[in-house]
């Protein structure tokens, strides 16, 4: 048990590093960007591979998948739209001076982010099976421009300990997440871990296409050569994960 919430807490850690190197260099827009779309290609690749695939593999019900990438969806995109109305629509615009009223859209929209990705990882700790590399990898990654661009956000407006306890807090809840997934589902169906599986990568894929893939446009927009770094950094993203399930 210890080790789910030690583990989702790791994935999770990101965000604090990313606070800290936000803190304390100004990280250029465009690298920015460049990371959040590598972000993007190993999420996309660990949704295909870790969460789809074996979601398919672990039950002979393929219509659990579907209803689970369409739930997750659904549920995804109706909680963004309350965060986004509480202020966390640009929570990964680093160009977006955050002001206060600012503050609980984005710390409940990092946590929206980061819960079904931790679920996860407890899930799998719980039927027994080792973590995968590439899936740890790929909410390791994908978590740290989040963190470096709200960070930037914040400098101006929010002292540097606030901005680190505002993370070390949302770390926390997904290490909790991850202990959650690890305790509920223990000894679960077939079909359940399908279901929560392929929920995940609903959401997740939902995350990708209304918060991390735009951003990532946005910070690369002064000329059409960097505009096609987004789509060589995803790329190399998706690679990359791939390489690491084949490994792994």
């Amino acid at each position: 048990m210890a080790g789910a919430f030690g583990w989702g807490l790791l994935a999770a850690s990101s965000l604090v590093i990313g606070a800290v190197l936000a803190l304390a260099f100004r990280i250029p827009k465009p690298l920015i960007g460049f990371i959040m779309a590598f972000g993007a290609g190993v999420l996309i690749s660990a949704v295909a591979f870790d969460l789809v695939e074996e979601a398919v593999d672990s039950t002979n019900h393929d219509w659990v998948a579907f209803v689970g990438i369409s739930t997750g969806c659904v549920v995804y995109a109706l909680a963004n739209w309350r965060v986004n109305q509480l202020g966390g629509s640009r929570r990964k615009d680093a160009s977006h001076v955050h002001q206060e009223d600012d503050a609980l859209g984005i710390v409940l929209g990092s946590v929206l982010d980061g819960i079904p990705e931790s679920l996860v990882i407890g899930l799998t700790i719980a039927r027994g099976g080792g973590i995968g590399a590439a899936y740890l990898a790929a909410v390791f990654i994908s978590n740290l421009p989040e963190a470096i661009s709200a960070t930037s956000g914040f400098r101006s407006t929010w002292s540097a300990w606030r901005i680190l306890r505002m993370w070390i807090l949302i770390a926390l809840v997904s290490g909790a997440a991850s202990l959650f997934g690890y305790a509920f589902f223990d000894g679960t169906s077939d079909e359940a871990l399908a279901f929560v599986l392929t929920f995940a990568a609903g959401a997740i894929l939902t995350m990708l296409a209304d918060t991390m893939m735009p951003e990532a446009f946005n910070f690369e927009v002064s000329d059409s050569k960097r505009r096609s770094a987004v789509g060589v950094a995803t790329t190399l993203g998706f690679a990359l994960a791939f390489a690491l399930h084949q490994i792994s």
